[in-house]
């Protein structure tokens, strides 16, 4: 009888031939990202019937740093992405993440705790030096290249700051892609965050080249990254298809009914553009009552509940 080509390890589905490592001697034992919130989230993800199977985590170091670009199709893949190294020893991904996360008030501490990076987009340069920085302490950095979950779940357009930080630390640049994250949680859609038995592929490639300028490194990051999200699309639909027509997960191209990358673009222009009226809205009526509070014109917690009572 053959032997099947799949096996478990650490809870995840990985080729038989991935060879079995040791434990990291540091990043191992490190609290509470590997004692505490790694095990809740593999729980989490058992919980919820995920079946994750990994291909490629060879390419992963045992040792030292890489730069891991990963594509973005759902909230998910910040738990997704740390997967592979996972299967490397216990290793441990600091996920490149933007600011506005570490600001909140429960993700905030956690995130700080886990030692991810904060990026603010205003001070870009500032955060390619911290990832540069560790990196060159031999952690394993995760970054988006395209920053933004893609409504199209295409690879939309790359920023070149991976190819920036791998250059400028020397570390290999690792291309990496998920497919199926975006059927549990992702922008424009519903959570499906019960016991879904959502199967999930992750493919990590060899690493690529960062030298030569920033933009031609970049493209050829992208060209690796299409190539890898090209098969893996075709072995989960050959593992788990044929899928029906229209499905909203699926790309234009590929008969799903997701938006093409131009409207996608379109519908983030549009969100961007909204979210900016709101906030400055907020910002106008916040002023507007600090004014009024100055002027002896503000009113108080009752006046405000007979208003809506009288309505």
């Amino acid at each position: 009888m053959a032997k099947r080509p799949f096996t478990k390890r650490a809870g995840f589905y990985v080729p038989r031939e991935l060879p079995e490592v040791p434990d990291h001697p540091v990043e191992a034992k490190e609290r509470p990202y590997n004692s505490t919130i790694i095990p809740i989230a593999k729980s989490l993800m058992k919980a919820q019937g995920i079946r994750l199977t990994v291909f490629g985590a060879e390419n992963i170091p045992l040792e030292g740093p890489a730069l891991l670009a990963i594509n973005h199709t759902g909230y998910y893949d910040f738990i997704f992405g740390g997967i592979p190294a996972h299967l490397r020893g216990r290793r441990l991904v600091r996920f490149m993440s933007k600011k506005e996360i570490f600001d909140a008030p429960v993700a905030g501490p956690l995130m700080r705790a886990m030692k991810h990076l904060p990026v603010d987009r205003s001070a870009g340069a500032s955060s390619l030096l911290d990832a540069v920085e560790r990196l060159r302490a031999g952690q394993l950095v995760g970054i988006f290249p395209e920053a933004t979950i893609s409504r199209s779940f295409e690879l939309k357009e790359f920023k070149n700051g991976a190819a920036r930080i791998a250059a400028e630390a020397d570390a290999p640049l690792i291309p990496m892609v998920i497919w199926g994250s975006q059927r549990i949680w992702t922008k424009g859609h519903p959570k499906r965050l019960g016991r879904t038995n959502t199967p999930v592929f992750i493919r990590i490639g060899e690493p690529i080249d960062p030298s030569g300028s920033p933009d031609e490194a970049i493209a050829r990051l992208k060209d690796a990254m299409q190539v890898l999200l090209d098969r893996v699309k075709d072995d989960y639909t050959r593992a788990y298809g044929p899928f029906p027509a229209g499905e909203y997960w699926i790309p234009a191209e590929d008969g799903g009914s997701a938006p093409t990358l131009i409207d996608a673009r379109r519908i983030d222009t549009e969100a961007k553009a909204a979210k900016a009226a709101k906030a400055e809205k907020k910002a106008a009526a916040k002023l507007d009552k600090r004014a009024d509070a100055k002027l002896g014109n503000a009113r108080s917690f009752i006046d405000m509940v007979k208003e809506k009572l009288r309505r």
